[in-house]
């Protein structure tokens, strides 16, 4: 058959007609069913990319090309189903075109259809039945009306113009209908309606006042969501809203807005919920007569952009930056943010900061109560970026001590008054009490004393007791090097001394890290933050700027020679002239505010000189002036006369420069601290600022220079996913974040982050020999690499196997020494300490007690197949290998180190601690674990369901169809689906439903994806506990929302929701 090139853009495949043996039939039907043949083909000039299944046609077309030119894919089992689903609906439609026309056309239609129904119960009686064959071949059925009050006729609802089943674009054209009709018309038939909307006018909430009426009064629910942005919202259509009786939420944020959203959602529990998103917000212009584009979406035809929604919304409703809304109680508020009012001391600047945290607060927090429930430290260092909440968590930090009773007096010491009168109002705020504290600075005097809000300044003249206070918080921590702050902090003796920084690493080369044991309790990545619009978004791009820095010295621990990089930068004009072009390429130099960090005061002279001269008004800030110089070019900065400041550390710490709208990176920064330090000086928000532009300007590395640290702060991802996030150029960042690298810069990224990590066994093996004989902690401490990269190669084999390539003196292998390599390399997820001590006891050789616990450690050292009747035998052949007993002692120490959760015990096993599925399966007296593969497990004579769930199902990082299904949908809810066979009706669903009723229970175990990490073995599911049946959905598979007895922790639980913030 004559074949065309590719034309069909809904499959990316060829169309072709096909004519039937009756051709005369087929030109009888309209050309609208005319049957087509639907294959995948590659035309003459097919160059592209492809999403197709390979027929055997295909295969054939495909191997008349040159190999080179082919790209295949392997199909991923999360995905596959869907494009074989395809696949076979254009066979199925093919061939239901296909059947002859005439008077009996519809029924042998139908016959058709049941009996391919039939083929698939043949195939799997589970999947599909006799109720499943079409019994009607004339008829659909079209409604159902309530049930009259006689003597009234029955009413059926009133139904949109567009079919329930198909998707349509909607523009308000002269032949369509508007998307005004279609919404009064699709809330007739919904139990259900969502509303996501930026802002509410009055005269476009009166077009559907009427439907909004009857769908309230018929017992169905309107949930709203808007803003109060530019004041454009009219608060007496929001008043109306609540008085008809619809939930409304209101963000109060009138500087930026996180929502843009204009959709609406109509639910509906016959498997026909629609939703519209587009242009139009509820105002008459929108829904009547204006230029306006919307999607009508079905649940038919795309239900996983239908699970996308309700799933957002959901996340959206859930999130406190939309506040519920009341009349009575929120009018007065409403009033003054339409009107733009902003009175200093008002509820809407503290409800803005909210007693609850968001979830990096509370990961915040939880690190915290990690850190001294677990660790045994009180002393604790949190470095957040400014804006990003320091006093909000300090506050809700004391709040839980108090409560808990572990503190009651208190000492917040800053350095300026506006400081303290602000972290006071906070503090009153998340207490709940408006007398709670007593400022002692300038005029003000405390007269109990137990909790204080004081200066330096004001403390500095007096004695105070060491034991005064049981919690001592400092604000801007990095002011503790001075002699006032570090007499103070040497005097007093605290149960809980809590610092507050954004910048840890102080211009003068001081650490204050060294009040903390050398180390931050918590380090804030700045994702939630960014998406939140605490921060301003970036835009970073990265300069190949043609300097080569592979030949320098370097220093472990220091890495360059600050001496040697100044004297290639000062003076190099042709990189001066780079970076001048770069920025007028980039950046409107008339109106930008840019800081610029150099390598010494001799290059940021240098640069501030080059600047100038080629038209861009520009000083040097460094060192070498004196205070009163420093604050006149900052004051000139701050005017727009200077339009850069450079300069070398001087920015990083305490100046605030809210105006900062572009970074200049003309240093090789390596510390992820220092980086983010750096970009910290222009992430605060400030008015008419869209977004920081950050220009890093990046030349050939030293092999040890690592590039991957600064990445990973910037992206968030993990080791493994950087070099993925450069090569895709960054694909999942923040909204309103962009990250762009040229070609060079991009290579010389790459190529540093194959080489310059040492992680391979030759780089394992050379680090551990300039190391010298030190334990696995210290190797990891001096490397700054994580425990996985040293077990990660097989080749390796683990602590043992490297202190052997190195040469070290190391016991003898023994018969099991290999499998016992290999088995600890699957046991670094391990972060449940008493599975930790029980792992170190044992490998000192301390026999266990009888119980699960052990029963878990056999698992983990032997394999699931193990018979548990050999556990004795077992545990001394672990006894003959010295040397693996002595890693597993030194493992179990770095593993204990790096818990950064309080977990709770259930039975053997610890809620929010980490577990493979076979551990789990042995806590719960499974004897064979190994036996287990799906995600599902009843246990009878433990009257237990475990469901083990793995939130990113597909390989790739974005599956639209595959999302969805099991999501947290608030931290205590959680929404999962069962397998695919399972109805409500079954047994196996009637005991999800029923399970309280007769006596089972229900645990979860969570994990983000299934990709294994090499020699590591797939992910350990997260614990998140025993949970409870609420309600479910659907059926075949059933979707049913649990609650959790403990709320998910905050970092599982943003990532297990539908959005990142």
């Amino acid at each position: 058959m004559a074949t065309s090139g590719l034309l069909s853009t809904r499959h990316g495949i060829e169309e072709a007609d096909c004519r039937t043996g009756d051709s005369s039939a087929a030109k009888s039907t309209e050309a609208a069913e005319r049957p087509r043949r639907y294959r995948a083909r590659v035309s003459d000039h097919g160059f592209g990319v492809y999403e197709h299944l390979i027929t055997h046609q295909l295969a054939g077309q495909l191997h008349r090309l040159d190999a080179a030119l082919v790209q295949r894919q392997p199909l991923d089992p999360a995905d596959a189903h869907q494009l074989l689903t395809r696949h076979l609906a254009a066979l199925i439609s093919r061939a239901l075109q296909a059947v002859p026309g005439g008077d009996d056309r519809l029924r042998r239609q139908v016959d058709l259809a049941n009996r391919i129904a039939q083929a698939v119960t043949d195939l799997d009686p589970d999947a599909a039945g006799p109720d499943d064959q079409v019994a009607d071949a004339r008829n659909l059925l079209h409604a159902i009306a309530a049930p009259p009050t006689p003597p009234a006729q029955p009413t059926f609802p009133a139904r949109p113009t567009t079919p329930l089943s198909t998707g349509a674009l909607l523009v308000n054209g002269r032949h369509q209908p508007r998307i005004g009709h279609e919404v009064t018309h699709e809330m007739a038939s919904a139990q259900r309606v969502d509303l996501l909307c930026a802002f509410i006018k009055w005269h476009g909430l009166r077009i559907v006042e009427p439907a909004v009426r009857e769908l309230i009064g018929r017992g169905g629910t309107l949930r709203v969501i808007t803003t109060t942005y530019l004041g454009a919202t009219d608060q007496r259509a929001l008043d109306r809203l609540a008085e008809l009786g619809a939930e409304v939420k209101v963000s109060y944020e009138t500087r930026t807005t996180r929502l843009h959203a204009k959709a609406w959602l109509f639910r509906r529990g016959n498997g026909l919920t629609t939703a519209y998103v587009g242009s139009s917000n509820l105002s008459k212009a929108a829904l009547v007569d204006g230029v306006e584009w919307n999607v009508r979406i079905s649940d038919v035809e795309q239900p996983h952009v239908i699970d996308t929604f309700a799933a957002t919304f959901e996340d959206y409703w859930n999130d406190p930056a939309f506040e519920a809304y009341d009349a009575g109680r929120d009018g007065e508020r409403l009033r003054a943010a339409l009107s733009g009012e902003r009175r200093e001391g008002s509820p809407t600047q503290i409800a803005n900061l909210d007693v609850r945290p968001y979830p990096y607060q509370a990961e915040i927090l939880a690190d915290l109560d990690a850190e001294r429930q677990v660790h045994g430290r009180h002393r604790n260092l949190v470095v957040m970026a400014t804006g990003t909440g320091k006093t909000v968590v300090a506050a809700l930090d004391y709040r839980r001590l108090n409560r808990n009773k572990t503190v009651d007096s208190l000492l917040f010491v800053a350095h300026q008054e506006q400081i303290l009168r602000q972290s006071l109002s906070t503090f009153r705020q998340v207490v709940g009490d408006g007398s709670f504290g007593e400022l002692l600075v300038g005029g003000s005097e405390p007269r109990n004393w137990t909790h204080v809000f004081a200066s330096i300044q004001s403390l500095h003249r007096r004695e105070i007791d060491p034991g005064a206070y049981d919690m001592v918080i400092v604000d801007e921590f990095h002011h503790a090097e001075a002699p006032t702050y570090a007499r103070l902090l040497e005097r007093l003796r605290p149960r809980v001394l809590l610092g507050l920084t954004a910048t840890p690493d102080r211009a003068d080369g001081g650490d204050v890290r060294r009040w903390f044991d050398g180390r931050a309790a918590v380090e804030l990545h700045l994702w939630e933050a960014l998406e939140r619009q605490l921060l301003a978004p970036f835009q970073y791009f990265g300069v190949h700027d043609e300097v080569d820095l592979s030949h320098l010295r370097w220093r472990r621990g220091q890495g360059y020679d600050p001496g040697e990089l100044g004297a290639i930068y000062t003076g190099d004009d042709a990189r001066a002239r780079l970076i001048v072009r770069a920025v007028r390429d980039t950046v409107d130099v008339g109106r930008m505010r840019a800081l610029g960090f150099c390598v010494s005061i001799g290059h940021a002279e240098f640069m501030a000189d080059w600047f100038t001269r080629h038209g861009v008004p520009s000083a040097a800030v460094t060192s070498r002036l004196d205070r009163s110089a420093q604050h006149g070019l900052l004051r000139d900065f701050r005017a727009g006369k200077l339009r850069v400041l450079f300069t070398v550390d001087l920015f990083n710490e305490g100046v605030d420069l809210p105006m900062v709208d572009t970074i200049l990176m003309l240093r090789p920064t390596e510390s992820a601290t220092v980086f983010l330090q750096q970009l910290g000086r222009g992430l605060r928000l400030d008015d008419d600022k869209p977004c920081l532009t950050v220009l890093d300007f990046i030349g050939g590395q030293h092999a040890n220079f690592r590039f991957d640290l600064r990445w990973r702060a910037l992206t968030g991802v993990s080791r493994r996913a950087v070099r993925d996030a450069v090569e895709q150029d960054f694909p999942m960042l923040p909204s309103g974040c962009h990250v762009e690298l040229d070609r060079v810069a991009k290579e010389v990224v790459l190529a540093n982050l194959r080489s310059a990590l040492p992680t391979s066994r030759r780089g394992l093996v050379a680090e551990l020999r300039q190391l010298g004989d030190v334990d696995l902690a210290g190797f990891l401490r001096e490397t700054g690499l994580d425990v996985e990269d040293v077990y990660r190669s097989a080749a390796v084999g683990g602590w043992t196997g490297l202190r052997r390539l190195a040469g070290l003196d190391t016991p003898a292998p023994g018969p099991d020494d290999r499998e016992l390599g290999r088995a600890i390399g699957r046991m670094l997820h391990l972060d449940d300490a008493d599975r930790l001590d029980l792992l170190a006891g044992v490998a000192a050789g301390e026999r266990p007690e009888p119980g699960r616990l052990w029963d878990m450690l056999h698992f983990d050292l032997w394999g699931p197949q193990a018979p548990l009747s050999d556990r004795d035998a077992r545990l001394a052949r672990l006894w003959a290998e010295p040397a693996r007993c002595a890693e597993l002692r030194q493992l179990a120490g770095a593993l204990r180190d790096r818990i950064h959760r309080v977990t709770v015990p259930v039975g053997a096993l610890r809620v929010h601690a980490r577990y493979s599925r076979n551990e789990a399966c042995a806590a719960f007296g499974m004897p064979n674990p190994g036996s287990l593969r799906e995600g599902v497990k009843w246990l009878e004579s433990e009257r237990a369901d475990l469901f083990f769930v793995t939130l990113v199902k597909s390989e790739r990082h974005y599956s639209p169809t595959t999302m969805y299904a099991d999501r947290a949908v608030t931290d205590r809810l959680f929404q999962w689906e069962s397998q695919s066979t399972t109805s409500a009706a079954s047994a196996t669903g009637q005991r999800y439903v029923h399970h309280a009723s007769r006596g089972s229970t229900v645990h979860l175990f969570v994990r983000e994806t299934r990709v294994p990490d090499r020699d590591l073995g797939a992910p350990a599911y997260l614990y998140a506990g025993p949970m409870a049946y609420r309600r479910h959905t659907g059926d075949r598979p059933m979707r049913i929302v649990w609650e959790l007895a403990h709320p998910l922790p905050a970092d599982l639980y943003a990532a297990a929701r539908a959005i990142a913030a």
